[in-house]
């Protein structure tokens, strides 16, 4: 059978989907559906509770929010809620929100689990978790932070200014633990000899002068050297270097000292203010671009109480790379560290002990792409810090594993083709709090699971993303929890199986609850390669209308990001102009294409070095079903997206012509060797090193080949993909003498808009280009 007959055969073969809910069709009542409404974004549908957490008696939880309808110019504010169905929250002044700072600050227990330290409004607190007032263990101008526990429960250690410091719980005592100074090192300079030298013994003999300060040179060497001997010894750092952390171990015999290096001879990129307060032009630096000289990081191990340091060299002689530091045990004993090196081929999981720098192997994984996934950084030590838990791709999909700390193999607690997607201990460190997708890739949801692994008791019960926080005792959970077709909201729920949520915040306006939203299907589209995308699709008989002939892909941005599922849309505002879309006709797939977050490792890394190949192959399959299914052409069928959707609308008007009759690109990224370090690095190497993969992965390279209606959008503010790299497309496509294109330009927006009237008009143009370009009764107007 010809190939093509094949791919035919599999885009009208029915699908198998996991179970889900009917579809019911949108009833919006009296609900204003236009443009200009739906895009007053979290006016309309609120703002998501954030930074939720508990006080340490259990009784409030504390997060920042605003009631709905609140205007889109109010920042977040504090609230509090009683831990009680039917409460209600309350605002908290600026004063309040100081004062109960330390009482929801989160921070290690004591090892006796009676007290939590704490760090808040830059002062560090001890809090009882049997209620009462927060104990101030220092209260200066200078900020401290990481406050963290000695193994006897004796001394709280802390950072200020660049330093560890450790306070005596008895007494108030403070100590400095490591001395930590910017600049040279002191060098004591050699006796001059020859003709130098006779005339350095020349000035002594002939001036007091210098024979004084020759003697209080002497004086001041003897007693650095007899301080340093006696006490700490000072390390010093270059002026382009920076602490960025110090974990100081329990134990009170190690540190290990995270420095970073700025290098001066990065460029950084300008971003120009046009409308600006004082009327002239200022230019903003944002970042360097991809292969440029990178920030350094290196990790002192500072044997104390000597203040000695030692350079750990982790990633050998030559090369370079990133270490998070996972921590040390109860005992201080060991510490886990993550090595993440330059070429982001592996990362390796090391422990090192409080007596020696050196660094044992714990768990290895390498990719031939980049390693990556959820929870890529998770780890952290239980079982009194005899094991350590962490999440790895090892298998293919994140999964949680755990490891001795005196050494041996690494074991699974969890196995499947899903993922783990975050990880908590309870407080008794009896049990693991997993979130997983383990019921189905389009569901989060929470589990019980015992630290030795083995059977999981699902906690939260409602479809859709689970978002929990556990109370200080483990008894209740503290819930931000959305579906497809309801925003997120904070609910209470039992630490019990099947337990029903209460909820505590009514975040969406009464505007938008008045309308019954969508909750589109899943369909899961054929690919050419003979695996199943899915996509929400979005029809015009499920909101009451009849089909224009024509369809719209939506692309969503990041690349690696989830957004197919049973769970409100990182996309809200896109997620309701789909429906706008349906609603005039159109059939609209929102597809999680390669490269989505979500489906484990080859998914992930299905586009490396190749950025707009496999990843749009899937827009054109889904093109092609539409075309099958559907009966609409592809040069009926629209396409659009945001940042990495906006790159993926350009290459496919550039390179799939025949299957896109029109196109809306927004903050495009149009070539990728102007994008930053981090992101494109890790997929398509470094521009001077990989010309191959940056060249097919660029659209500015393939403009010669647009031939249907490009609508581009792009904040002139951008400090993520940076405003030049639309002006620069624009160029190439006035060189090639291209036409059929625009370029609407937003003078004070960054990468996401923040205006209500900037995304009225973009999205106003979005549906008018596809209005008059691929629909065949115009509905017209805003």
């Amino acid at each position: 059978m010809p190939r093509s007959a094949v791919f035919t055969a599999l885009l009208l073969a029915p699908l198998a989907l996991p179970a889900q809910a009917p579809t019911a069709p949108a009833q919006l009542g009296g609900f204003d559906f236009s443009i200009r409404n739906i895009m007053r974004g979290p006016e309309l549908y609120g703002r998501t509770p954030g930074r939720v957490r508990w006080t340490a008696d259990g009784r409030w939880i504390h997060f920042d929010w605003n009631p709905p309808g609140t205007d889109w110019r109010e920042p977040l504010h504090p609230y509090r809620v009683r831990a009680s169905a039917g409460a209600r929250p309350e605002r908290l002044t600026a004063a309040q929100a100081d004062s109960l700072a330390p009482l929801v600050a989160d921070g290690p227990l004591s090892p006796d689990r009676t007290t939590r330290v704490v760090a808040a409004n830059g002062d560090i607190y001890l809090v009882r978790l049997a209620g009462g007032p927060p104990q101030r263990l220092t209260q200066t101008v200078a900020a401290e932070s990481n406050p963290s526990w000695s193994a006897d429960g004796r001394t709280v250690y802390f950072t200020r200014e660049g330093n560890a410091y450790g306070v005596t719980i008895a007494d108030g005592a403070v100590r400095q633990v490591t001395d930590i100074r910017v600049g040279p090192a002191p060098v004591d300079s050699a006796r001059a000899t020859g003709q130098r030298g006779r005339l350095e013994a020349q000035q002594r003999e002939l001036f007091d002068a210098i024979r004084d300060r020759v003697a209080t040179d002497s004086v001041t060497r003897a007693e650095r050297r007899a301080r340093e001997a006696a006490g700490l010894q000072t390390i010093y750092i270059a002026p382009t270097e920076r602490v960025t952390s110090i974990d100081v171990s329990p134990s009170g015999r190690a540190a290990l000292v995270s420095v970073g290096q700025r290098d001066a001879a990065a460029r950084q990129a300008e971003v120009p203010q046009f409308v600006t307060t004082s009327g002239y032009v200022e230019n903003l630096r944002p970042r360097t671009k991809v292969g440029d000289v990178v920030s350094r990081q290196r990790i002192l191990y500072v044997s104390l109480p000597s203040g000695r340091p030692t350079p750990m060299k982790l990633f050998g002689d030559s090369a370079s790379g990133q270490v998070a530091i996972a921590g040390w045990n109860a005992d201080g004993s060991r510490a886990a560290l993550f090595l993440f090196p330059g070429d982001h081929k592996s990362r390796q999981l090391v422990t090192v002990g409080d007596a020696s720098p050196a660094a044992q192997a714990v768990e290895t994984v390498r990719d031939t792409a980049w390693v990556g996934g959820p929870c890529s950084a998770c780890a952290g030590w239980y079982d009194q810090g005899r094991r350590l838990w962490f999440v790895s791709e090892a298998s293919g999909y994140a999964q949680l594993y755990s490891a001795a700390a005196a050494g041996g193999p690494a074991r699974p607690l969890t196995q499947g083709k899903w993922e783990v997607l975050d990880v908590a201990l309870t407080p008794d460190e009896h049990e693991f709090f997993l979130t997983t997708s383990e019921l189905s890739p389009f569901e989060e949801q929470v589990y019980r699971m015992p630290v030795s692994g083995g059977a999981r008791t699902r906690v939260t019960s409602e479809s859709g993303r689970h978002a929990v926080v556990p109370s200080p005792d483990g008894r209740w959970l503290a819930d931000v929890h959305s579906f497809v077709n309801r925003p997120p909201d904070l609910y209470l729920v039992a630490n019990a199986a099947g337990a029903t949520a209460a909820r505590l915040t009514t975040s969406p306006s009464a505007e938008f609850l008045t309308a019954s939203w969508l909750a589109p299907a899943i369909v899961e589209i054929p690919a050419s390669d003979g695996l199943k995308v899915p996509a929400h699709i979005y029809r015009p008989q499920d909101m009451g209308a009849q089909p224009n002939g024509a369809a719209v892909i939506f692309v969503h941005g990041a690349g690696y990001l989830h957004n197919v599922g049973n769970f409100w849309s990182e996309y809200p505002r896109e997620y309701l102009f789909n429906q706008f879309l349906a609603r005039h006709g159109y059939v609209v797939l929102d597809l999680d294409y390669r490269a989505s977050a979500g489906y484990g490792r080859d998914w992930r890394t299905a586009i490396y070095r190749w950025m707009g190949g496999r990843d749009l192959q899937d827009q054109v399959d889904a093109s092609r079903w539409l075309t099958a299914t559907q009966g609409i052409p592809g040069s009926r069928v629209g396409i659009y997206g945001g940042s990495y959707g906006g790159f993926i609308t350009l290459m496919a008007l550039f390179t799939a012509q025949p299957y896109f009759g029109a196109g809306a690109a927004l903050r495009s990224v149009t070539d990728w060797a102007h994008y930053n370090e981090g992101y494109t690095s890790a997929i398509l190497n470094r521009p001077q090193d990989d010309t191959l993969a940056y060249r097919r992965s660029s659209p500015i390279y393939f403009a010669s080949g647009l031939k249907s209606p490009l609508l581009m959008a792009h904040g002139m503010v951008d400090q993520n993909v940076h405003y030049q790299d639309i002006v620069r497309l624009e160029q190439r496509l006035i060189e090639l003498g291209k036409t059929d294109w625009w370029l609407a330009s937003y003078p004070v927006e960054d990468h996401g808009f923040v205006r209500p009237s900037s995304w009225t008009d973009e999205y106003t143009r979005i549906f008018e280009l596809f209005e008059r370009s691929i629909a065949r009764s115009p509905a017209g107007g805003r």
